[in-house]
């Protein structure tokens, strides 16, 4: 007899006509040898002699450790395996009659549905696939279990160890990926750096040319209004000069301006220069201021014959006697 038949028999209760069926448990009575009815939980009456508490089942969850055996995967690695096994009993009557054993025949199922999988998957993804390695052991469990009135909720494997050359092969097969891993991070963590520092370069040179490009600009314009006001300063003083010529005693301010530029530029001769060229009359001035007027009166007169004509051409509305008053 199995630990578990005797763990049964053990539990059997006498029959003493009164009977307290506790909850979530199935007693199965024969009467005269053949099954009779399964008491409900509460109080039962039975009649003595007749009447026999033949099986006792539990209908809650029971918890099945099954043992370590070995496996050979599809890549003929030899593996040893255990697990645990959650099962219910639905039906109390089938796993009384339908098997001998109930847990036995679980167990044994559940070994070789496990050594059957194990068969169709390769080492890698034992490890990788354990979820759906125990659905695949619970649901062929539960094929051939339905018979029993037995229902496989889950399976779990506890512990898979591997022959040692073999996790010593895989350990370094790891520490290779790692190795790997590390070297391709390396790459490109030095990738992104040299990206990185050649776009901050690329950005600089661009900022560094739009700067320079905008500083030459400004310059350009500075000069630019420079030179406009150099002209208009100029502009407005030669139209100050040519009125103030045209007051009374304008050649004579004239004539004095040219005396002293004449001996201003004298006097830096020997400044900016060794050699200095001097004219024959460096010391008549006022022969020299003589002949610069004369030259700018020479140049003077083909603009008052210009003004003349353009006079004479426009008609003139004023009474006659101031158009003599002008002559």
């Amino acid at each position: 007899m199995t630990p578990a038949q005797q763990r049964w028999a053990s539990r059997l209760p006498m029959n003493t006509v009164v009977l307290f069926v506790p909850q979530q448990e199935a007693w199965v009575v024969e009467r005269m040898g053949r099954f009779h009815r399964i008491l409900e939980p509460g109080l039962n009456l039975l009649i003595p002699i007749l009447d026999r508490i033949r099986y006792v089942q539990s209908l809650k969850e029971i918890v099945i450790d099954i043992p370590e055996q070995s496996a050979v995967s599809l890549d003929n690695v030899t593996l040893q395996i255990d697990g645990v096994l959650y099962l219910r009993i639905l039906d109390a009557f089938k796993a009384s009659y339908g098997v001998q054993d109930p847990e036995y025949a679980v167990t044994q199922l559940a070994q070789t549905t496990m050594r059957s999988e194990l068969g169709k998957l390769t080492l890698d993804k034992v490890f990788r696939e354990r979820e759906s390695l125990n659905s695949n052991i619970v649901h062929s469990i539960n094929q051939a279990s339905d018979a029993w009135g037995i229902r496989c909720l889950r399976y779990e494997i506890k512990d898979i160890q591997v022959p040692p050359r073999v996790k010593d092969s895989m350990q370094m097969q790891v520490e290779a990926e790692r190795k790997k891993r590390a070297t391709v991070l390396d790459s490109e963590g030095t990738r992104e750096a040299d990206i990185n520092v050649a776009e901050g370069r690329k950005q600089a040179q661009i900022l560094a040319s739009e700067g320079e490009k905008a500083e030459q600009i400004n310059k350009a314009t500075g000069v630019a209004q420079a030179i406009l006001a150099k002209a208009e300063a100029k502009s407005k003083a030669i139209c100050l000069l040519s009125e103030a010529l045209t007051e009374q005693n304008g050649n004579a301010a004239a004539s004095l301006t040219v005396a002293e530029q004449y001996v201003s530029a004298f006097s830096n001769l020997a400044k900016k220069s060794n050699t200095v060229l001097l004219p024959s009359n460096t010391g008549d001035v006022s022969g020299m201021v003589t002949q610069a007027m004369t030259i700018y009166s020479t140049l003077s007169k083909p603009r008052l014959k210009v003004e003349n004509i353009k006079t004479k051409k426009e008609p003139s509305e004023e009474p006659p006697v101031q158009a003599t008053s002008v002559q």
